[in-house]
Formats: structure tokens, sequence, C-alpha cells
């Protein structure tokens, strides 16, 4: 952990990515976590300890995990799922059958029939549900102009046996929408030029804090929840995303790769943007997807050791104990939650905190699917 500290912008070395593209050569460590992050592609270690039988990483696991299942089923990948303010229903992103990009779908927990709530056409990510669970937020481009000629791509490569490049896409299409529950009345709150996307709720459902690209680099901004007074929280060279509001309001905490190109590391921020810490400082390192437990006492995120490079890397989940205050931000103690041989990634956990949900390819086919345990930490 650093000491906190408040950033400024170089403006003599942003990187543009009002077009849409990441402007820069895609290296593997990039590819390795943009992939995770927004495609949530299935990653094996090729890693001696890796190689541990399942058993032997169930009872590793124990110790915080109880009853872990799998919740997704019938679709060829899903994952990046939340619980609705009841913790009876989540809503997650999953590839549609013979569709080549991720579509969002509302689940009820007892059942395994998911139904869509997307506009099924184009680029589509980051659900969330209001506090009250009546609508969900999310952000897709269905309205590119190029929709189609971008779906005939990306089908006929799959045609071909290929693979989607490692990389995603800052569409400038991407907007950010509000649907009722049931997929009826959306509406849409961004129409600025750039991508728009990455929301989630304040704890009172006043407020949206995203991840935007109209000041043609990504930065955090926060908005009212009906798309007016947007304001922007961060201003520093390099990607800010994943951001999500504590449990008190008082804070947001999201994942940066502004040390190290494609390093990400985990920071939070106050949300008058005037102190901000930063949590994880490890650049052998990849940090993302921080979660806050609801009472406040420790986040959870994912973490892969490149040390050895991308080959021997493998994403597992770590907990980090948090003392806050409306004016102060520590990160403590860190303890590693997941020891798979297959990728863990994307955890939250459900209002009551009696539950953790993530994604994982510990499925038998190897597809991302999204899991649930037991939490057994206070």
């Amino acid at each position: 952990m650093v000491a906190p500290r408040v950033h400024t912008r170089s403006m003599g070395n942003r990187r543009n990515f009002r077009s849409g593209k990441i402007g820069r050569t895609v290296s593997p460590v990039a590819m390795a976590w943009i992939a995770l992050i927004l495609t949530v592609l299935p990653l094996q270690a090729d890693d001696p300890a890796a190689g541990r039988p399942e058993q032997a990483a169930a009872q590793q696991e124990a110790e915080f995990l109880g009853d872990v299942r799998q919740v997704t089923f019938g679709l060829p990948r899903a994952g990046e799922g939340y619980f609705s303010p009841d913790g009876e229903t989540i809503v997650f992103q999953a590839y549609p059958v013979g569709y080549p990009f991720y579509q969002i779908y509302v689940q009820p927990l007892d059942e395994r029939v998911p139904f869509r709530i997307s506009p099924g056409r184009g680029r589509t990510t980051c659900a969330y549900f209001t506090p009250d669970g009546d609508r969900i937020l999310f952000a897709s481009a269905h309205t590119n102009p190029d929709v189609e000629q971008i779906e005939a791509e990306a089908r006929q490569l799959a045609a071909e046996g290929g693979r989607r490049r490692y990389q995603w896409d800052f569409d400038p299409h991407m907007d950010i929408y509000v649907v009722n529950a049931d997929g009826t009345g959306m509406k849409q709150l961004t129409d600025a030029p750039g991508y728009d996307a990455e929301g989630s709720y304040s704890p009172d459902g006043s407020q949206i804090v995203f991840t935007s690209t109209r000041d043609g680099d990504p930065d955090l901004y926060i908005m009212n929840a009906d798309g007016s007074n947007v304001r922007q929280l961060t201003d520093v060279d390099g990607y800010d995303g994943g951001p999500f509001f504590s449990p008190d309001g008082n804070w947001v905490i999201f994942r940066s790769d502004r040390q190290q190109e494609h390093m990400l590391q985990i920071f939070a921020i106050s949300t008058d943007g005037k102190t901000e810490v930063q949590l994880t400082d490890d650049l052998n390192t990849v940090n993302w997807a921080p979660y806050f437990h609801p009472s406040g006492k420790y986040i959870v995120w994912t973490r892969a050791d490149y040390s050895r490079g991308p080959r021997f890397a493998n994403f597992d989940l770590y907990t980090m104990d948090i003392e806050s205050d409306e004016k102060t931000f520590r990160g403590g103690k860190t303890q590693r939650i997941t020891f798979h041989e297959k990728a863990d990634v994307l955890p939250v956990f459900s209002p009551d905190g009696s539950k953790l949900m993530w994604t994982s390819s510990r499925t038998e086919d190897g597809s991302s699917q999204l899991w649930i345990a037991d939490w057994l930490r206070d």
C-alpha cells in the first residue's frame, strides 16, 4: 500500500481512446487481462502448482467457501454477475447461442432459465441492479451503425475456427441504459461521444459511477441516476475502470493501469475526488475487479502473478481488510480465497454478505460460467 495522494494528468502523454480502439500494440500481458476483464475467456495456468488435484484445491478453499456450485447453464459463456437487492435473482452477461457478442440476462437463482433484457444486437456489458431492485443498468452499443458488419466479421472468424483477438474495443457507440427488471421500458442515460460503460449505483441509488472516454482517455465519472449532472472523478493518464461505491457511499474503488500499461492495480478515491489511495503496488501482478463486502470491512478482488510471464499466470480471488471513514481509507491484511487451476475472476458478494459469486472456467467443459458459494468469513 502507498500513501494517499491526488494525481494530475500529464497532458503530453495521453492515450487516445476516443477513436474506439486502444491506440497501441497489444502485449501478451494486455491480451490476458483485457480478455478476462471484458470477455471472460477461460484462462488455464501451465504451472506445477496449478496442476494440483481439484480435491486439494477444494480443501484449501474450504476455509472461506462452502457449498461451491455452478449456477449458469445452457449458454456458451456467462460471467460478470451481480445479485438483486433481495439476493434471489442475478443479472449477468452471456453469449447467446449463435451470436458473437455478450447480451444481458436475468435469472432467478432457484431456476436455470435466464431471460434476456438487452436489445439483442451489438456489444453489451456491465449490468447492475438499482438498490430497490426495480431496474437494471447496463451498457450497449446496439446503435452502432456498423453493427451488421461487426457481427458478420465476428461470425466469419468463428466459422473459420479463429478466435477474436484478446482486445476490447472501446466502442464509441457504447452508452449506458436503464431498463425495468423485466426488460421493458429501456431508457438511454448517456449520449456523449465516446465509450460510456462499467456503471454501478451508489448505495442510496441517487448516483451512478462509470467509465467514459469522452475526454479521450478512460476516466471515472459520476452522474445523477437520471443521467444529469455528469462530473469527472479521475483525471490521470491511463485506464480507470470497474468502479463501485463503498457501502457508506464515501468512496469509490476501481482498477487502473496508470503506473504501467496493462499492469492493473487497485485504487480507492473519495467521492469528492480530493483523496486517492493506492491499495496494490506490485507491478509483477495484475489486480482488478475489486468489490466491497457489505460490512465495508474488506474487499475481494482478482489477482494474477505475472513475474514469470503470462504463460504461468493464473487468476485467483483475494480479500483485503479495509479501515475507512469519511476522510481516510487504508488497506490491511490480505488473504487468498481460491486455489483452483482454472481462472477465478470478477467476484461479488450478495447484499447480505452471506454468498460469494464469481466467474470461473472450473466447469466440466472448460467454459466460463457463474459460480456461487456460501461465504464463511464474518
